[in-house]
Formats: structure tokens, C-alpha cells, sequence
């Protein structure tokens, strides 16, 4: 059971940005109204209550960019293989004290609403027992349920993850019989405790977690807990194509 505080909990964002990506090369730095777009997704952020938003990024040119916007801007090893390791060596520079709450905003949502960021530091600050939160919202489109590329996540009484999957799960094996099952979709956001970013780094890959291609599964593997809030609606959609690119600019520019 949750422990719910009594004020707004104190944490920080860290955005993870690399130039390579296959879909969208240099995506970070894609323009959106005159501003990268990791320079939109940092200022989004720091619309919520977050004491301070780093980008930490293994380039040079993202670290620029941030630089001439005024946004703290840490360069990290080119070498983490997620983006969580990345946090994890933010973790570290910054001398973190272990119950620090950290909010990893992707560098590709710059329509992210700030209360989704308050609400997934809220969620973690009110489960002192676990040591990740993150969100899901309800699905009920049959090929939203069955697209590999949609992650769906099962929680249990206490709104903690049971398993994440690609797959359609739960699965209904008589429609008529569980008709009230709700399926969630899970939302790339995730808060952490940074002496858990620092356990992560030395965990294995989990064989679940190759199968799926999920890393959240190496945290549920190794015993460790994940808090999911649960939001009434899906927020805007973030940018993995040059169509979407398109979508957002149409949204901030207009």
C-alpha cells in the first residue's frame, strides 16, 4: 500500500539525448520553431515542479545548443547502452544523495505535460518500497492490445507492476466470462531513487528483458519494485518519425 505525503515531493529531471537514431537522424536537434527539440522538451520540463532539468548527452553539439539556451548540460560517456545508464553517470556526477528522486523526461516528448512529470515524482515519493515509478493509461483498441510495438504492463492490487510485455496481456481467454478486464498501455516515463540507478548499472541483462526488449523487466527480475500511476488519458504523442516531427511543429508553432 501506498504511503501518500502530505506536500509535493522534491526531485529533479534528466532528459537523455544522443544524436544517433535510425528513424529520425539527429533528432534532438531537429528544429521546431526556431529551438532543437530537446531545448523544447527541457523547457516543457521545467514547467513542472522539478528543482532543477539536465540534459546529459555524450555530444557536443546537443551540449552547445544547451549552452545557448541556458540549459544545464552535463556530457556523459558515448558508451551506455540506455538511457537509464546515462542518468545513472548523472546520478554520480552530481554527488546525489541515495533517496534523490529522479525523472527521466525522453528527449523526444516536447508536447509532455508538466503535471504527468509531477505526478510520476508524486507516485514514487508516496511507495517508499519502491524503487521505480512509472505510468500506464487504459487501452481498448483490439490492435493497440496486439501491436508488439505497444508495451502493455499488469499491475497488481497495490498499482505495482507484475510484468511488462509486447504481447497482449493479459491475455482473454473467454471475452464473455471477463468482460472488465482493462488493458494499459504503458508510457515511457519513469521516476527513480538514485541509489537504485547505481544498483542498475551492475545488474545483468535479464532473460525476460532480451526476449521483450523491455529493460524495465531487469528491475522486476532482480526484486525490485515499480509503482504505475495510472492516468486518465494518454498525453500527445511523442516524435519518432518526420511526420510526427511535422505533427508537433504544427501544434507549438501555430
Amino acid at each position: 500500500m501506498s504511503n501518500t505525503t502530505s506536500k509535493p515531493p522534491e526531485f529533479l529531471v534528466v532528459i537523455p539525448a544522443r544524436l544517433g537514431s535510425t528513424r529520425l537522424p539527429r533528432k534532438p536537434l531537429a528544429d521546431i520553431g526556431g529551438k532543437p527539440m530537446v531545448i523544447r522538451v527541457a523547457e516543457r520540463a521545467q514547467q513542472s515542479n522539478a528543482q532543477s532539468v539536465v540534459v546529459a548527452t555524450d555530444s557536443p553539439e546537443i551540449q552547445a545548443a544547451c549552452d545557448e539556451h541556458r540549459i544545464e548540460c552535463l556530457l556523459t560517456s558515448p558508451d551506455h547502452p540506455t538511457g537509464t545508464d546515462r542518468i545513472a553517470e548523472v546520478a554520480q556526477l552530481l554527488k546525489l544523495p541515495a533517496d534523490t528522486l529522479i525523472v527521466n523526461v525522453q528527449g523526444d516528448e516536447p508536447l509532455i505535460p508538466p503535471e504527468l512529470i509531477n505526478q510520476v515524482a508524486q507516485t514514487l515519493a508516496d511507495n517508499a518500497a519502491c524503487a521505480i515509478s512509472t505510468v500506464a493509461v487504459p487501452i481498448a483498441d483490439v490492435t493497440e492490445i496486439n501491436n508488439p510495438n505497444v508495451v502493455k504492463v499488469v499491475l497488481n492490487r497495490s498499482n505495482e507492476a507484475l510484468y511488462f510485455s509486447r504481447s497482449a496481456i493479459p491475455f482473454v481467454r473467454d471475452p464473455e466470462i471477463t468482460s472488465n478486464v482493462v488493458h494499459l498501455r504503458h508510457l515511457g516515463i519513469y521516476a527513480y531513487r538514485a541509489d537504485f540507478l547505481q544498483a542498475y548499472t551492475r545488474l545483468e541483462p535479464a532473460p525476460p528483458e532480451q526476449a521483450e526488449a523491455l529493460e524495465q523487466l531487469r528491475a522486476l527480475w532482480n526484486g525490485y519494485r515499480i509503482a504505475v500511476y495510472t492516468a486518465s488519458e494518454a498525453p500527445p504523442a511523442g516524435v519518432d518519425t518526420a511526420e510526427d516531427l511535422e505533427r508537433v511543429r504544427r501544434i507549438l508553432i501555430n
